[in-house]
This record gives structure tokens, sequence and C-alpha cells, in this order.
């Protein structure tokens, strides 16, 4: 089950969206809702980095999705229909294996559709001061990186951190020079080479549905030097249960 290619011919730095978890800890808000249109002072989660990433240029967009994802398909139409230029392809895991093919495995299935380098980022996480800035993009594509990683400070549901980052920007599997890790914010710059051999054995367009984490792949391109970090102080949510959602709207 090829995925179709994209329908112009030439574009600049594409966005993967994650959208196809179930989102259990969210229900019961999830059980007719997926968790990427859950609303934030008025507007869909996925929304809020979608308007951000399209303002600084990047007219093409990949949102994988599982769980109710026609309704995540009929919000990126409208959605497109209101941004002139901007292109927005649906990775339907739902319909062609009938589940979510996890991070790395829903990367891979739309990896035909995407070019060298692309954002990939969570459509439930909520950091609204986030920049997709061009000049990281161009210095990310200028290095030998296979993934340049946004890290936040560990927020209370995630107190031990994901990944460490030394002093000169590189990111770690384990700790930090001073014994700390950070959490991974779920935002990130991708080369395409990540998710080929030797570092992923799925085969491009992954036609075999296969269901793979991200983490795994991130961590043997850490012990070889090559995935890179910043910091990113500004506010950010992992949305993932109904209490955080409530706090978020009450602010």
């Amino acid at each position: 089950m090829p995925l179709p290619p994209p329908s112009h011919p030439a574009m600049p730095v594409s966005a993967m969206v994650l959208a196809a978890g179930r989102g259990m800890r969210m229900r019961p808000l999830t059980d007719h809702t997926p968790k990427p249109l859950l609303q934030v002072h008025g507007l869909p989660l996925m929304q809020w980095p979608m308007d951000t990433l399209a303002a600084t240029g990047v007219n093409h967009f990949v949102v994988n999705t599982a769980w109710l994802g026609e309704q995540i398909g009929m919000h990126c139409r409208q959605w497109q229909g209101r941004h002139p230029g901007v292109v927005v392809q649906i990775s339907d895991e739902g319909t062609d294996f009938g589940y979510a093919l996890e991070t790395a495995g829903g990367i891979s299935r739309a990896l035909p559709l995407l070019g060298e380098v692309f954002w990939v980022l969570a459509a439930d996480v909520y950091a609204p001061g986030f920049r997709f800035d061009p000049p990281a993009v161009a210095r990310f594509a200028a290095s030998d990186a296979l993934a340049h990683l946004w890290l936040v400070p560990n927020p209370p549901h995630n107190p031990r951190g994901d990944f460490g980052r030394d002093a000169t920007g590189r990111a770690l599997n384990g700790d930090s020079p001073d014994g700390t890790r950070l959490t991974y914010s779920t935002i990130g710059l991708y080369r395409r080479a990540l998710f080929e051999p030797p570092w992923c054995d799925i085969h491009p367009g992954n036609p075999q549905g296969t269901a793979a984490p991200l983490a795994p792949l991130l961590r043997s391109a850490m012990d070889a030097g090559r995935v890179s970090a910043s910091v990113f102080d500004g506010a950010w949510t992992d949305v993932g249960t109904p209490e955080r959602l409530a706090e978020l709207n009450a602010t």
C-alpha cells in the first residue's frame, strides 16, 4: 500500500505532525474527539504549531492519523483552505492498517512524502512561544547531525528527564555532565537518513505496517554523536491529562 507522491513538484522544508495517538489518559474527552482537536484557548491543540509553521513559510504538512482520523482530516482540509499555497497530506494509518504505527513507524510510513530535512512535532503539545526558526533549519541542514532536538526543563510528570546535553550542544544518551537530564519537547528537526539503513530497518513507506518507537533510533544516533540539541525555556505543556488541559484553559 504505497503512499502517493507529493502533488506538487518542489517544496521547502516540510513538517510532520504526529496526530495518530488514542489519547487514553485523556478519556473520556477523547472518546469522541481526537486529542489534537481538543481546544486550548479557543483553538485545537494541533492548530497552534501549524499556524506558527505556516507563518514562518512552511507550506507542506504531513499529518498521520488513526483514532478518529476522519475528524482530523476534515479539520486539516478546512485549515488548508484558509492558508492559500499550503498543502496538507494525510497519512491515514487507521484506514491503511487499523492501528497507529507509533512515532518511528509513522514517520517511516510518511517518509516518501517528506524531503531530506523536516520538522517533527507532536500534535498534543502546547508551546505557544516556540518559533520554528528558518536559520535553525539552515544550521541543521549544514551540519552532519541526523536530528536536532529541543529539550525543556523537566515537568512534574517526568522528573528524571530523557536525555542529557553537553557544553557543545550535543544530545547525550544519558546524563549531562552535571548529572542531570532534560525532557524531550517532542519538537525536532530530522534528516530522512535517520529513518533509512543503517539506523532504521523499516522500509521507507513502511508498507508492512511496522509499529516502532522513535527513542531507540535517537539513542543509537546519540551514541554515534549524531544528534544535537537546544534548550527551550518558554511555556511548554504535554497535554496528557484532562487536568493539564483544564489548567491551561484556566490561565
